[in-house]
Parts: C-alpha cells; sequence; structure tokens
C-alpha cells in the first residue's frame, strides 16, 4: 500500500473540489492518504467519510523551523513513500522537511508564469533538485516549466485536475431580471478576480463598441469587480445600464447557469482556468483570449472563439456574432460541455496520479 501525505487547503468546496477528489478516488483504490489542511475546512468531513486520515494543521509561514519540524516528525513517523504539495508555502517547508528522507516529492503547479532559472526563490520550490515530479495542470505550464534552464523536463507530468458533469447538474439559475437584466438579452458572463492579468479593461472597451441597441448584457463576478476602477471605466452612455458589477460571491455558478455565454480576457499566463471549464461544463458559450492553456479548453469555431489579447474590436466582433447566431451558442454549449466529459474527467485525473504515485514508488523500490 502506497502512502501519501498531501499538504495543500480544502477551506472552501467549490474552490478545491476537483483536487480534493482525486485523493477520495485514490483512497478508494486503497491508497493511504492522509491529509495535512486546516482545521476548519469544509472537506474535512468527505475526507474523513473516505477513509482519509487528517491533521488539522498548515504552515502559516515559509522556512518556519518550528513547521518544517512538525511535517518532518510525520513523514518520518509515518513512514511516507510520497509528499505531495499544493501551495506555495506548503512547497517551501514541505521540501526541507523531506531532505534526507526517502520519500517522493511530488509538486503542483497550475499558472504558467512566475518561474525564472534567475530567481533565487525558484530553488527553493520548483526547481529545488530534490523534487522527483511537477504535476502541470496544462500544457502551457509545462512548456513554461520547460524554457527554464538547467530544468530537468522528466520531471514534469501534464495531468489537469478534473471535473465531474454531474457536480453541475443540480445549479439553478438565478433570477437576473431583479439586475435588470431581462429575459430576452444575451446574458454574457466574467468569473474572475480583479487582476491586471484578467484583461477587465480591454473587456469593458470592447463592450463599450457594442452598437447600444443590441440587448446585450455583461455580468462582471469577482473580487474586486466593482471597484472604483472598472466604475469609472463604464462608458456614461445607455451601456451603462447593461454592465453590471456584482463583486465577490462565494457561489458564482447560478450566476453562471442564468448566462449563455462565458468570456475570459487574459493577458498572459492562463492555464486550465477553473471558471472557464465551470461555464463549459454548464453547456456555455466560450469566448477566450488565444494563450496556451485557453487552447487546451477552446478549439475556435469548434466549441468556442479565440480571439487576440488586448484587442477590444475582436472581442466586439465575436461577442456579436453570437448575438447573431443564437444557435452557434447552443453548438458551442454543447460541444464544450463533451469537451469537459471527454478531456477533462475527474475519473482520468485520478488514474493518472494513481499511474505517477505508482510509478515513483515502484522505481525507487527498484533501485533498492
Amino acid at each position: 500500500m502506497i502512502k501519501v501525505l498531501v499538504i495543500s487547503d480544502y477551506r472552501t468546496t467549490l474552490t478545491v473540489r476537483p483536487e480534493a477528489e482525486i485523493f477520495i478516488g485514490l483512497a478508494g483504490l486503497g491508497f493511504d492518504i492522509t491529509i495535512m489542511t486546516f482545521k476548519d475546512c469544509e472537506y474535512n468531513e468527505k475526507f474523513r467519510n473516505a477513509g482519509i486520515n487528517i491533521i488539522p494543521f498548515h504552515p502559516e509561514n515559509k522556512m518556519d523551523l518550528k513547521e518544517i519540524k512538525l511535517i518532518k516528525e510525520e513523514l518520518i513517523q509515518g513512514q511516507y513513500d510520497i509528499i505531495h504539495l499544493f501551495n506555495n508555502k506548503a512547497i517551501v517547508n514541505g521540501i526541507q522537511a523531506a531532505k534526507k528522507l526517502p520519500v517522493k516529492i511530488v509538486l503542483y503547479r497550475g499558472s504558467a508564469g512566475h518561474i525564472n532559472w534567475y530567481d533565487p526563490t525558484t530553488h527553493l520550490k520548483f526547481l529545488h533538485p530534490k523534487v522527483d515530479k511537477i504535476i502541470c495542470n496544462s500544457k502551457g505550464v509545462e512548456e513554461h516549466l520547460h524554457r527554464q534552464r538547467f530544468f530537468d523536463k522528466s520531471k514534469t507530468v501534464v495531468i489537469p485536475k478534473g471535473h465531474l458533469l454531474a457536480w453541475y447538474a443540480d445549479e439553478k439559475p438565478i433570477d437576473l431580471t431583479s439586475l435588470g437584466i431581462p429575459d430576452s438579452a444575451l446574458k454574457i458572463i466574467c468569473v474572475a478576480n480583479n487582476r491586471k492579468v484578467k484583461g477587465i479593461e480591454h473587456l469593458l472597451k470592447g463592450f463599450s463598441l457594442l452598437p447600444p441597441e443590441k440587448n446585450i448584457h455583461l455580468i462582471l463576478l469577482g473580487k474586486d469587480m466593482d471597484n472604483a476602477a472598472n466604475r469609472k471605466s463604464i462608458p456614461p452612455n445607455s451601456l451603462q445600464k447593461k454592465i453590471h458589477l456584482i463583486g465577490y460571491q462565494e457561489n458564482p455558478l447560478p450566476f453562471v447557469a442564468a448566462s449563455h455565454v462565458a468570456i475570459l480576457t487574459s493577458l498572459e499566463r492562463e492555464s486550465l482556468t477553473k471558471s472557464v471549464i465551470e461555464a463549459m461544463a454548464l453547456g456555455k458559450a466560450p469566448i477566450i483570449t488565444d494563450l496556451p492553456g485557453n487552447r487546451e479548453l477552446v478549439t475556435h469555431e469548434e466549441n468556442g472563439l479565440l480571439i487576440p489579447t488586448q484587442n477590444p474590436k475582436a472581442l466586439a466582433h465575436a461577442i456579436l456574432k453570437l448575438y447573431n447566431n443564437r444557435n452557434l451558442i447552443k453548438i458551442y454549449g454543447e460541444k464544450s460541455k463533451e469537451r469537459i466529459r471527454r478531456k477533462l474527467n475527474n475519473k482520468v485525473a485520478i488514474l493518472k496520479t494513481k499511474e505517477l504515485y505508482e510509478e515513483l514508488v515502484y522505481l525507487q523500490k527498484n533501485k533498492k
């Protein structure tokens, strides 16, 4: 039986579900899984019901000697075969704890960018020589790692976090008429945290180019989407009432379910964006920028539309294309849903992770 120690943050069910369900699946396949995470995690009860041991601890700092010691003691006492680390604090402390121990180190990387061989801090994480494997959430993430000088390309493996359509089957659309959005409108939604890399400035510029008489409404949902800068960017014309800055919602899926089109105008560094995957699983037609991770989700004019980055005119053209052909929205939505079912399936992620673990442990034993 392979013993695995996982260190990650499972405090919000909706956010962590694709990752957490991998370990529930692995436990069902006979793996001995222990998870270090925060005490108040929503997923802890599900973990325990699956036979997973929970240690109510998560690192609070980087390179913390007390936290490193605690992890090291658990690795020694539990005689683990693998330690699987997901976030920066877990990675930095976990690698230090695993030094000089016969345990394989597996890291997760979900973002393309912010790893550079000349940055000393990356050698404490993804470029550390002790790391055995890095699970990349997309080919784009893997390609970024492979561009780093002196990097051992054999260390990476692409295993996207999988989803199940059943997770979204019971999502009920919210009534958007309360926001002043008529039922007859084409409803476009962008779910993201409002960071510069998400290109919201260009999204608002593109929307402002639409003919004002078109019955199209835009919903911006996520942390800081309703900030002063975005409000100031809304044109003071008839389109003003068609742009809805909702801000953060704990569960954005009812808003997505009530929309027709999911849009993402990221400028760089996209992997497989969870908000787009969720929209596709709900049968929504995607319009997203032409970036490596995005291209793994959308094939242009097959299950959605790819547009250039920082190009408001192309964005407006894509929106009008779907506005003038509602049947195309339905086709793209159905094909997007099918793509999630076939290519981003939770069961595939579980089996690929199983194969990786077995390969690492069996190789270690064969070398002995």
